[in-house]
């Protein structure tokens, strides 16, 4: 005797029509930046406060000047260290680097992933208008890759 089943036929279901992960779209907005006057100690303290292991540096108009991280502040203070020279009367200006690559919020996230192993950057500024307007990371672009793994990868 043959069973019937009651479910009608059953169709495959429809994927979603995937969308482009764009950096814009995971990039942090809301940053701790730091100016080119403050003091390096300062600076060391908020890293640390804030868990993060760097930052842009930007002036009165947000325009962005330069990123400071952990490993600047690191060789401030072996200088100074080796120096014999107090901590306190430097900054950040002194220390940031200056020549920073960024990146464009409407790339694809799989694009800037690339963009990042070949730079060996942990993070990406992200300028529009000559203003600094977001941030990406490497966790940024990780979960980014995870919310389009759940849509489209098996």
């Amino acid at each position: 005797m043959a069973i019937k089943s009651f479910q009608g036929r059953r169709t495959p279901p429809k994927k979603d029509e995937l969308k482009p992960a764009l950096v814009s779209d995971y990039m942090t907005k809301k940053l701790i930046t730091f100016k080119p006057d403050q003091p390096v100690s300062e600076v060391i303290e908020s890293l640390i406060k804030n868990r993060i292991s760097g930052a842009p540096v930007v002036n009165e108009n947000n325009e962005l000047l330069g990123i400071i991280s952990e490993g600047d502040c690191i060789k401030h203070i072996s200088d100074s260290k080796y120096y014999n020279m107090p901590m306190d009367n430097k900054t950040v200006e002194n220390h940031m680097v200056k020549k920073v690559d960024t990146i464009d919020g409407n790339l694809d996230i799989f694009e800037a992933a690339k963009m990042f192993l070949e730079a060996k950057h942990r993070r990406f500024p992200i300028v529009e208008n000559g203003k600094l307007v977001g941030q990406i990371s490497q966790k940024d672009i990780l979960i980014a890759a995870l919310e389009q793994k759940g849509q489209n990868w098996k």
